[in-house]
């Protein structure tokens, strides 16, 4: 398996590819509400990332994918297409997920947003979510292993009787959408890769309500949660330094 690690000037260019990822993630704030179409969001990421940024949206044509960004509602747990039949209402749950392509290097992140007013139960799985992705993060440091990371995420989730997405998982990321290492949510401590500094991936654990197992729909794109019961996810891209970690994506709200 031949993971890339990254020069300084490497380093530097995916550091601006992530300001601009999370950027269009802070700028979605003011937008996510009832009534709002998920291909109004389509547009406005489309719209900033290309006019504004100068940058590429990654999705668009990745593979066939025809949007610019990736938006899952409730139940849908990755991959979602952005559509004007598909209009927010109050209580929905939604993962917008960017990647931006600035000078040939990769910003991928995620977010999730509670639509209006919440439902019964939908705050805390999303914020359990975002625990699992932190918690993940904070063990990032060189010789930490894969499965340690995929460990502390699982039992996190299942600690509050939810369930980890197996079939879909984080990836190393550079001049490259999606590279070595696979980055799984769960595992056993001490067994896989073991970090060096200079790698970069995602962490984007996809957490369950319900039962882990996962359908995909038949436009070849939209997973959903087999049991119909909802979905989040979280997502960041990470750097490992000489000594922990930087947080490549990360947005003005957090803790890092």
């Amino acid at each position: 398996m031949q993971v890339s690690i990254k020069t300084p000037e490497e380093i530097e260019k995916m550091r601006v590819a992530g300001r601009l990822a999370a950027e269009v993630l802070e700028l979605l704030d003011e937008h996510i509400k009832p009534g709002i179409t998920t291909e109004d969001i389509n547009r406005i990421c489309h719209d900033h990332i290309v006019n504004v940024q100068k940058a590429i949206p990654a999705p668009l044509n990745y593979k066939g994918f025809p949007k610019s960004v990736c938006t899952s509602v409730n139940h849908v747990i990755c991959h979602g297409i952005p559509t004007e039949k598909k209009v927010l209402k109050d209580g929905d749950i939604i993962n917008v997920d960017v990647t931006v392509i600035k000078d040939e290097y990769h910003g991928d992140t995620s977010k999730m947003w509670v639509v209006g007013k919440p439902k019964p139960g939908t705050e805390r799985l999303i914020k359990i979510t975002q625990e699992c992705l932190y918690k993940g993060i904070e063990l990032v440091k060189p010789g930490t292993k894969l499965g340690d990371i995929g460990h502390v995420i699982q039992q996190h989730a299942e600690k509050h009787r939810y369930s980890v997405v197996r079939d879909y998982c984080g990836h190393g990321i550079g001049k490259v959408f999606h590279e070595e290492p696979q980055v799984m949510h769960y595992g056993k401590p001490d067994t896989g890769m073991e970090l060096q500094e200079g790698m970069t991936f995602t962490i984007e654990p996809m957490i369950n309500q319900g039962k882990f197992q996962t359908k995909l729909l038949p436009d070849g794109w939209t997973v959903v949660t087999k049991d119909h019961k909802l979905s989040a996810q979280w997502e960041h891209t990470i750097l490992v330094t000489a000594d922990g970690y930087e947080v490549l994506t990360k947005r003005s709200e957090e803790p890092f």
